[in-house]
């Protein structure tokens, strides 16, 4: 009675794929947030008569095997690329990716991550940082007696001052771009992470070699579609109830022999 395991790894399938819904409804108002969405493949099967096989002595052929699927098992959880709406929030250091890219920040440990969430901060020190205190790549420092500062398009970033009519130019954000986006590894705290998968990080600025140009007070909305994430959790829901049936009704198939005399 394969039908037990079979429907079980539908059930667990399924938990997998509703697990993978709620936490995109968990972050359905996390800046710049892309939506995942659980994959999956057919396990291997048992082959009790393959196709093609000689089946008489004047050389027939059977023209379709008999094969048994032995479940299904989760590939990957892939997450969905798209652009997420901006809302106008009017911070100075709110910067919103119109088009591909990163911004590069450095952990503690020494390592680059990557982040859309624009949501920037300034450190006691008055250098840009993330709202975790990483320190966003390059390193531009504000001046304590600026009394604003304007970042463009390009991602050049300005401070006006009190006693001068010309603004400063502290520096400059730069982008990272991926050949394989979906390749980059999720670290939590809106971070991901290179891998050899995604390939190398390929800086530019903003706007060139084809990555986005940065908007100054907004932020990037996330991008899940709380009616869609609905309704593929009452099809997951479906679906693992269905796999609970053929349980029962395995169960039930094996409570009749056994009660055969």
């Amino acid at each position: 009675m394969k039908a037990l395991q079979i429907a079980a790894t539908g059930m667990s399938a399924q938990q997998m794929r509703v697990d993978v819904i709620s936490n995109n409804l968990a972050n359905m108002n996390t800046t710049g947030y892309n939506a995942r969405r659980a994959e999956f493949a057919d396990l291997q099967y048992q082959q009790l008569a393959r196709a093609g096989t000689i089946n008489a002595a004047d050389g027939t052929t059977l023209p379709t095997g008999v094969q048994i699927g032995l479940g299904v098992r989760p590939s990957s959880v892939t997450v969905n690329i798209a652009q997420g709406s901006l809302s106008q929030t009017g911070g100075d250091l709110d910067l919103a990716i119109e088009g591909a890219g990163y911004l590069e920040v450095t952990l503690p440990s020494g390592l680059s991550a990557y982040t859309r969430d624009g949501a920037l901060k300034r450190s006691a020190d008055g250098l840009i940082v993330t709202s975790d205190g990483f320190p966003v790549v390059p390193e531009i420092v504000v001046p304590n007696d600026a009394r604003s500062i304007s970042i463009n398009a390009e991602g050049e970033v300005y401070a006006y001052f009190a006693d001068q009519v010309e603004p400063q130019l502290l520096g400059q954000f730069t982008l990272a771009g991926f050949a394989n986006e979906r390749g980059l590894e999720a670290y939590g705290g809106n971070l991901f992470l290179e891998t050899a998968a995604s390939g190398p990080a390929l800086v530019s600025t903003p706007g060139s070699d084809g990555l986005g140009s940065l908007r100054q007070g907004y932020l990037e909305d996330s991008s899940v579609d709380a009616v869609r994430e609905i309704t593929q959790l009452i099809e997951a829901q479906r679906g693992y109830e269905l796999n609970a049936k053929v349980i029962t009704a395995a169960d039930q198939m094996l409570g009749a022999t056994t009660q055969l005399r």
